[in-house]
């Protein structure tokens, strides 16, 4: 490099230089060659070829399996206040028009990488934002980024009551980041009381505990595969696996199914979703089972159960690192054999995994295993992904990660 640069420099190997130059924003732990004595966790710099030529910019940090995250390959940035703004109205920016006025109010506005800010998620409930902190190098910046955030959605005209901090993951530990969670204090912007919140997503109502539920309280990356649920679900006996907060059972309820029956194994969860039922009116023509899912599919089918004629199968992530990938593909085929064992023929399947080791190869072949062993053929009506708010950067395959399938079984 000829031009003096305000960061130290890190030097990295061969292979890390070909994948930043393919666009991958992750140097990892085995990549890096040499590093300044002086270079302090969470702190930018420079990151050089092994020839010497310019990289990126990013954070560095020595707790993490993934030592620099790229923050910019642009030698020019400036990594201020107006580089961050700037960050933000484009991830807003982009909400605003993929997501529509109508959906704009209850989406995900920064979704990490895909929106060159690391490690940051911030999902949208209505007047709250929720938000999720896993790169020490953001987690320094929360006073710049968390009033920024803020003012700009203000100006929009977009009323924001409070900010909820959900950093109550174990991934933090591993970055160096101690777990915590609580309303963000930010000096204008009110802390309301409570932690639950009446959202609105396709038409349908929910109460959301973004303090207590999974993640950031409420998956928003299903919102349109819901919808692709609701359009087959009339007139259908409908078994929902998994059904967290009641999320695709109400969708299909509400489009007219004769019966949805519900099940979780969190006795929580299925109270929430009993009350969402309530909430919408819908209690009448559905159910709610507090059950292993495992346990129930391999008791309907010993039972040779045909009370169904469409299943959706929505569970956690069964796996998340290669090291557990084939357990998680027995345990993806397990459920999927048994569903579609218990379907009539010419019954509907929704299928997906949200982990992404699971990688579309290896899900389709679970899949094709699992008809095979059923003894049914699959005809798939839709394949489709994460919500647009989620978007995928082709060249970051981590951000590709929700598969979901449509089939009916003949």
């Amino acid at each position: 490099m000829n031009q003096a640069r305000a960061y130290p420099a890190i030097s990295v190997t061969e292979r890390a230089e070909h994948s930043i130059r393919r666009g991958h924003p992750w140097v990892y732990d085995s990549e890096l060659t040499a590093l300044p004595q002086d270079l302090s966790d969470g702190a930018l710099a420079d990151v050089l070829s092994p020839k010497g030529r310019y990289l990126g910019t990013g954070f560095y940090n020595s707790h993490s399996k993934i030592r620099v995250r790229i923050l910019s390959t642009n030698a020019n940035d400036k990594f201020d206040q107006a580089f961050f703004e700037r960050r933000l109205r484009y991830a807003l920016a982009y909400r605003k028009t993929v997501m529509g006025p109508k959906d704009y109010s209850c989406c995900r506005l920064v979704f990490g990488e895909s929106d060159g800010l690391p490690g940051l998620t911030v999902d949208r409930f209505h007047n709250i934002l929720v938000t999720q902190t896993l790169c020490l190098g953001m987690e320094q910046r929360k006073g710049i980024l968390f009033p920024l955030l803020y003012r700009l959605l203000t100006q929009e005209g977009e009323q924001i009551d409070g900010i909820y901090e959900r950093n109550d993951v174990a991934i933090r530990e591993r970055e160096g980041m101690e777990q915590n969670q609580g309303y963000y204090p930010l000096e204008g912007c009110p802390t309301p009381e409570g932690s639950e919140i009446l959202l609105t997503e396709n038409g349908i109502q929910y109460w959301v505990d973004y303090a207590h539920g999974q993640k950031t309280g409420f998956f928003l990356d299903q919102k349109y595969n819901r919808q692709a649920v609701a359009r087959l679900s009339a007139g259908k006996r409908v078994l929902d696996c998994f059904t967290h907060t009641g999320a695709f059972a109400l969708n299909a309820a509400a489009a007219g199914a004769q019966h949805v029956h519900a099940v979780d194994i969190s006795k929580d969860a299925v109270g929430l979703a009993q009350r969402n039922a309530h909430l919408n009116h819908l209690e009448g023509n559905m159910s709610f089972q507090v059950a292993n899912v495992f346990d129930l599919l391999t008791e309907l089918d010993r039972n040779r159960c045909r009370d169904y004629d469409f299943i959706i199968l929505d569970p956690p992530a069964f796996t998340k690192s290669h090291h557990t990938v084939r357990n998680a593909q027995r345990g993806y085929k397990e459920i999927n054999l048994k569903a579609m064992r218990l379907l009539p023929r010419g019954g509907y399947l929704a299928t997906c995994s949200c982990s992404h080791f699971m990688t579309p190869e290896l899900f389709c072949q679970m899949l094709r295993g699992a008809a095979s062993d059923a003894g049914v053929s699959l005809r798939q009506i839709e394949a489709r992904q994460q919500s647009p708010d989620h978007p995928i950067l082709w060249n970051v395959p981590e951000t590709d990660y929700l598969k979901f399938y449509l089939f009916q079984v003949v």
